[in-house]
């Protein structure tokens, strides 16, 4: 199967032609949604580099101009605004339909890479989907998932990105008002693990073969003519989803919210609510103020991955084969080999942040106790990677200050830091390399969470957005390090920790 045929939009100077695929499907698969008009939008800030790649010219437009366009207010021309259908499980509870409730699927445009991709505005107004809601974003969600985002992609994790910015002139009604703004979000596509779910849960197998036939035209287009495409989607995906949270483990995220509906088909990070990275390591941090029960703690993050493969599978099932117990056999051994998979793409990555290029038996071992040693003496996660690059360089490791100011006890790593380097005189690397080679994957800066919170104080109290610009622009580069940039590498200090971040909602 080839994507659903159309014409691509004619082209407008400065703008990019669309080709809207999914809105080709059925009209069971959406609502058509235009957005809603804002009563002031402003542009706040305008992704160029990425605004390029996806055929826009920044200089074409003044910055009223994007702001119209990027509150919904102006449609683009060969956009067809729509809400995707979906469920999914939420924290364990099935919603048989949930929905874009604040979210136009604007089209698809085919960069200038080949790559075909959704634009999005979410807050953009009620949907067909919003069950009651208002369909509008305060203005604090949506700097967080831009920052975040943006942060993401600079450290090579597979994630949406942040186009554009836009304030509505607005005020948003949440636990008090507040002021209300768009995010325009990009993606490989906004297909999902609820997305297969609504139309299983009504047991319409055609339409779940079809959007499983659209995936994997989209997505991999490899499995066309596979003698099992169905059973080979699901590895797919499934592999895909693993790799995602071991790089999500890699640098202390939490998503925070691994509901199925927020699940990329596509192997993206997906929908920043309360997502936060871990200062202190600890294997249950939870920062989400709606996971009371530590659902979506840092260190479940493999296993709910896991869980939420199990349910796509459960899709696919009538496809994989008529016979159901066979094609819960079939089925079972792939999660079983994705169960493996995030094992050893936990290990790969981990092996990575130690300067590690080979893969040896205690190697688990050698990780777990560095973890050990962290969480004991509530060491900074990303800091304390980092230092391993300095003590690496030094003659007296214990006396590096990068290394001494992270670990209280540094004195108690000694034992370790020795094993590690014999571990490391097996590689065929000398120690400069190898330095060279942690700085690069053990980044400096993370887009901390009392950091966030006070960019989004400054924006809402203050009408200040000097510190949301200075902090997007920090995190475009994570990993050199430069001393305009330090204080982004500041722990928080007791009476700054953030122990709860909130979806926005």
């Amino acid at each position: 199967m080839n994507l659903p045929a159309g014409e691509q939009s004619p082209a407008v100077e400065g703008l990019p032609s669309f080709d809207n695929s999914y809105a080709r499907l059925p009209e069971s698969f959406y609502a058509r949604q235009p957005p809603r008009a804002a009563k002031a939008p402003q542009l706040l800030r305008l992704n160029r580099p990425l605004a390029a790649e996806l055929g826009f010219d920044p200089a074409s437009r003044t910055d009223a101009e994007w702001g119209a366009i990027f509150a919904g207010n102006a449609p683009l021309p060969g956009a067809e605004p729509l809400a995707m259908a979906y469920a999914g499980h939420q924290f364990g509870h099935f919603v048989p339909q949930l929905g874009d409730g604040r979210a136009q699927l604007l089209g698809e445009v085919v960069d200038t890479a080949g790559r075909r991709r959704d634009i999005q505005l979410k807050g953009a107004g009620r949907t067909y989907f919003s069950r009651g809601g208002d369909g509008l974003a305060a203005l604090g969600p949506v700097l967080r998932e831009y920052i975040v985002s943006e942060a993401m992609h600079a450290l090579g994790v597979p994630t949406t990105r942040a186009l554009a910015a836009v304030t509505t002139g607005e005020q948003v009604m949440r636990e008090a008002f507040l002021p209300g703004g768009v995010i325009t979000r990009v993606a490989a596509s906004h297909v999902r693990v609820g997305t297969f779910q609504f139309f299983a849960a009504r047991g319409d197998v055609d339409s779940t073969r079809q959007l499983a036939d659209y995936v994997i035209a989209r997505h991999y287009p490899e499995l066309q003519g596979h003698a099992t495409p169905y059973l080979a989607l699901l590895e797919a995906v499934s592999a895909r989803q693993m790799a995602l949270v071991a790089q999500w483990m890699s640098v202390g995220f939490i998503h925070g919210v691994m509901n199925t509906d927020n699940v990329s088909i596509a192997g993206e990070t997906l929908d920043y609510g309360p997502c936060a990275f871990m200062d202190s390591y600890h294997p249950d941090t939870v920062f989400s103020s709606i996971d009371q029960a530590g659902r979506y703690a840092y260190a479940q993050q493999p296993r709910i991955a896991q869980w939420n493969m199990a349910r796509f599978a459960e899709c696919l099932l009538p496809l994989i084969d008529a016979d159901k117990d066979a094609a819960v056999a079939r089925a079972t051994e792939v999660l079983q080999e994705a169960a493996n998979r995030m094992e050893s793409e936990w290990l790969a990555v981990l092996r990575t942040k130690l300067g590690l290029q080979r893969d040896e038996d205690d190697d688990r071992q050698l990780i777990q106790q560095l973890l050990g040693h962290m969480q004991a003496q509530e060491a900074d996660f990303t800091l304390a990677f980092r230092a391993l690059a300095d003590a690496l360089e030094a003659r007296e490791p214990m006396e590096v200050p990068a290394l001494t100011s992270v670990f209280a006890e540094a004195g108690a790593l000694a034992p370790w830091l020795a094993q590690w380097r014999t571990r490391l005189a097996r590689e065929d690397a000398d120690s400069a390399e190898t330095a060279q080679r942690l700085r690069a994957v053990n980044p400096r800066y993370i887009p901390r969470n009392h950091q966030v919170e006070a960019v989004i104080t400054a924006a809402v109290e203050r009408d200040d957005f000097a510190p949301f610009h200075a902090m997007v622009e920090t995190m475009a580069d994570p990993f050199t390090e430069r001393e305009a940039a330090e204080a982004y590498a500041t722990p928080p200090q007791p009476e700054e920790r953030v122990t709860q971040t909130f979806c926005g909602t």
